[in-house]
């Protein structure tokens, strides 16, 4: 109880002028103790420790009887025999009775001199309480040294003083005395507490007695002036060491140790603030300023932050020790200078190796603190070196420095540049260990924080590579997409959505959400979506598509199941031709009056379930109408029917936008801001913008070699109809060859030319034959073979797909800029 060892004695009236005076102007260390029911010592006060000499390890625990002069009071049967410490006791107070059991009822006062250990005789003033539980009894004992009472010029009064009792009313400021009664008892619960004062005061205050008349009552004091120069030096001395600064070497032993204590209190309260600041946000830049600014000023005025290049750029793990080619990064730099005093000289960003003969290149290459207690002009001078075309010396000369390395896993992250004003006391082997430990914190929390950067930068590199980059023009429709990663597992979700050119100028539109979160779901995403693009460059219709994909699921694992909604739109048609595989409808708005629906599709189940028949459905669309597809992260809501959802998708989809991106960034405000999403979310848009008949023309051709020239002229006469006569040597020569093919591989039906003109020219060929053309080598003497190797040469791209009825051979031409 560091509260209560000290008490000081106001005098009251009529007592005796000397001793009145002194106590007056001074103290009274009182020692506290409370013996348990045996006799034994169960607390012991500082101001016991130093009245008696025995410190509270070896007090606690010992009989009373062993160390205080209260073997009266104590109960029977737990006397012990002096050893040779005790003189004769001088008497006891009034009042001494036993109870029937032996034990103390009333209060007990005495005065006896013994010699304490490594001390004179002390004359001891003592007064004994007996407290009554609940709890076991006990015996609360106060004494206090007459000695230091004594006044220099008035023995005869301080051999009068006794020990007594009185009540507390008799003096004045009786309120006052049973308030601060509390100040000198044992910490305890403010129940346990006001327990023990009633008690006090009802069995007797404890006073000082002159004489029979002249009282002083014993009660704290903390407002006599020595009491409060003692508190001021104690708090300097903390302030002082809590700095960094040694401990005052004029202070007596017990303040020394007290300060002492508090110092290292002072530094772990610290170090356990700055842990509670730093690490609260995962993000690499946030957690180098909480860094920074935990330290500034508290620790110290100057803070620069070093980062390895690796750690910087979210890459792996660093390996190696760092050596003079090492790049670092200064990411911050904190200070208690005037605004923009370090901007210049070292602006953060900045990147640079450090030479060897530097205390930063012993710090990252040892991993352990470096010191500099004062700059000195030479030491600044050498640091100043590497720093081309600017003079750091006038920051750093004469100040105090410690750098501190940032490590993880033994290995160097970083450092930290920490600087003392000059007029701040300097850096010493405390503060060495304090930032060491700070250090270890830190660059824990930097290597949580980079490692999580790492893998986010990693999560964000699969999720990107999976997702296809879809031209915002295909034949006849305009496309928008949007992702938005989850807040799940690794911002790393199994979503995607996808476009493929098919054949006739057709569009396949494909969004898909593989069951479940996380690295495992994103590679089952990119082994389906592989799936679906090359099953649709087949040109399977959408039903037997899913039904494929289906199978597969099952072939690749138990675990592989996916809902998918797949469309193939028809710009010449305006058609649009869609199954469904337990994904939610897509959205249909309408060009004509604005109006949105959610097309009634069979559901279907997801793919990986089997067993599970697929059907799909034809919509009639017409120019200008939007398809919006979207999976269940963006309308589903814990808490929330998925029906509120998707009535939110119609309405905000059916809002006027000025272009597609505005359509999708609508959409994406009016559901992504309910809040509680944590699943990703794939969204496509496409406006089916159709290809007007007249950019269409068709001819049926017979089964004869004369077709070829007829299809020519053919070629030539429309694209010269359509402004496009500069295309037509190279469009009549290609469709030739392929016609003749045709002609020579055909079975029973006719042959089908189509000439499309949108984005660019599209000519396609079809026969009955399902066998696929391959495209050969040929040499000088061979007969076949050069017609598709002259259509790959002068095409912009081509292909050939089967159909239901046998196959299409077709390739398409850049149209000239207008």
């Amino acid at each position: 109880m560091d509260r209560g060892t000290e008490a000081g004695a106001t005098p009251g009236p009529g007592a005796g002028d000397g001793v009145a005076e002194h106590a007056d102007a001074g103290r009274i260390p009182l020692a506290v103790v409370v013996v348990d029911r045996d006799g034994l010592v169960s607390h012991w006060s500082s101001g016991a420790r130093r009245m008696f000499g025995t410190p509270k390890e070896e007090a606690l625990g010992r009989h009373a009887a062993d160390l205080l002069p209260v073997s009266g009071a104590l109960p029977e049967g737990v006397d012990r025999p002096p050893f040779g410490t005790r003189a004769t006791y001088d008497g006891l107070g009034p009042g001494l009775e036993s109870s029937l059991d032996g034990r103390l009822s009333y209060p007990a006062a005495g005065r006896a001199r013994l010699t304490a250990a490594g001390a004179d005789r002390i004359d001891v003033l003592w007064w004994a309480y007996p407290l009554v539980g609940p709890g076991p009894e006990r015996l609360l004992v106060l004494a206090a040294d007459a000695g230091a009472m004594r006044h220099e010029d008035d023995d005869v009064s301080f051999e009068r003083i006794a020990p007594g009792f009185a009540l507390h009313t008799d003096f004045p400021g009786a309120e006052e005395l049973a308030r601060r009664l509390p100040e000198i008892l044992p910490s305890m619960s403010v129940g346990d507490g006001a327990r023990i004062v009633s008690q006090v005061l009802e069995l007797g205050y404890p006073v000082l007695e002159f004489s029979q008349n002249d009282r002083v009552p014993v009660t704290p004091d903390w407002g006599v002036p020595r009491r409060v120069e003692r508190r001021a030096r104690r708090e300097r001395a903390m302030r002082a060491a809590a700095s960094g600064a040694p401990v005052p070497q004029d202070l007596p032993d017990d303040e020394r140790e007290d300060l002492e204590y508090a110092a290292v209190r002072e530094r772990l309260e610290f170090l356990n603030e700055v842990s509670g600041r730093i690490g609260t946000s995962l993000d690499l830049s946030r957690t180098v300023l909480e860094v920074s600014r935990a330290v500034v000023p508290r620790f110290t005025d100057v803070a620069g932050t070093y980062l390895r290049e690796q750690v910087v750029a979210g890459e792996g793990f660093p390996e190696g020790v760092p050596d003079t080619t090492t790049m670092w990064h200064r990411v911050a730099v904190e200070h208690t200078d005037e605004p923009g005093r370090w901007d210049d000289v070292v602006p953060v960003g900045e990147a640079m190796p450090f030479p060897a003969h530097t205390p930063f290149f012993q710090c990252m290459t040892t991993g352990e603190p470096v010191l500099v207690p004062r700059i000195s002009e030479q030491v600044g001078h050498m640091i100043a070196a590497q720093f081309e075309k600017r003079d750091i010396r006038p920051l750093i000369t004469g100040r105090s420095m410690l750098v501190v390395p940032l490590k993880a896993r033994d290995v160097v992250l970083g450092f930290m540049i920490l600087l003392r004003h000059p007029e701040r006391v300097e850096f010493n082997d405390m503060d060495r260990v304090t930032g060491a430990e700070l250090a270890a914190r830190a660059g824990l929390v930097l290597d949580n924080a980079r490692m999580y950067t790492y893998q986010e930068s990693v999560a964000e590199t699969l999720q990107d590579s999976m997702l296809p980059t879809i031209a915002p023009r295909m034949a006849g429709c305009d496309i928008a997409t949007r992702y938005l990663p989850g807040t799940l597992l690794g911002r790393v979700g199994g979503d995607w959505f996808d476009s493929v050119k098919l054949p006739g100028s057709r569009t396949a539109l494909v969004v898909g959400d593989v069951m479940g979160h996380g690295l495992n779901s994103a590679a089952m995403m990119g082994q389906l979506r592989t799936a679906v693009q090359t099953m649709a460059a087949l040109d399977l219709p959408p039903a037997q598509l899913l039904r494929n994909l289906d199978d597969l699921a099952q072939r690749l694992g138990d675990s592989y199941l996916a809902t998918c909604l797949y469309a193939v739109y028809d710009p010449i048609a305006g058609m649009l031709h869609i199954a469904n595989a337990g994904h939610i409808p897509p959205v249909l708005v309408r060009a004509a009056d604005g109006r949105s629906e959610l097309l009634d599709l069979p559901t279907g189940a997801p793919v990986g379930v089997g067993g599970v028949p697929f059907e799909a459905v034809r919509v009639r669309v017409e120019p200008g109408d939007r398809l919006v597809m979207c999976t269940d992260g963006l309308v589903e809501m814990r808490g929330e029917d998925i029906g509120v959802g998707l009535a939110t998708l119609c309405e905000s989809a059916a809002h006027p936008a000025a272009s597609m991106d505005q359509a999708c960034d609508t959409i994406i405000r009016a559901l992504n801001t309910r809040g509680g999403r944590k699943d990703d979310v794939a969204l496509l848009m496409a406006r089916l913008n159709g290809i007007e008949p007249a950019d269409v023309a068709e001819r049926h051709l017979a089964l004869d070699p004369a077709e070829a020239g007829r299809a020519r002229a053919v070629v030539r006469e429309q694209l010269h109809a359509w402004g496009l006569a500069g295309l037509a040597d190279n469009a009549e020569l290609m469709v030739g060859e392929l016609v003749t093919n045709a002609v020579r591989h055909a079975n029973s039906r006719g042959i089908e030319l189509r000439l499309v003109r949108g984005d660019t020219l599209l000519c396609e060929v079809g026969d009955d034959d399902h066998t696929l053309p391959i495209l050969l080598s040929a040499g000088p003497g061979d007969e076949f073979g050069r017609g598709l190797r002259l259509v790959s040469a002068l095409s912009r791209e081509w292909g050939s797909s089967r159909t239901g009825a046998g196959k299409t051979v077709w390739f398409e031409l850049t149209l000239p800029r207008r």
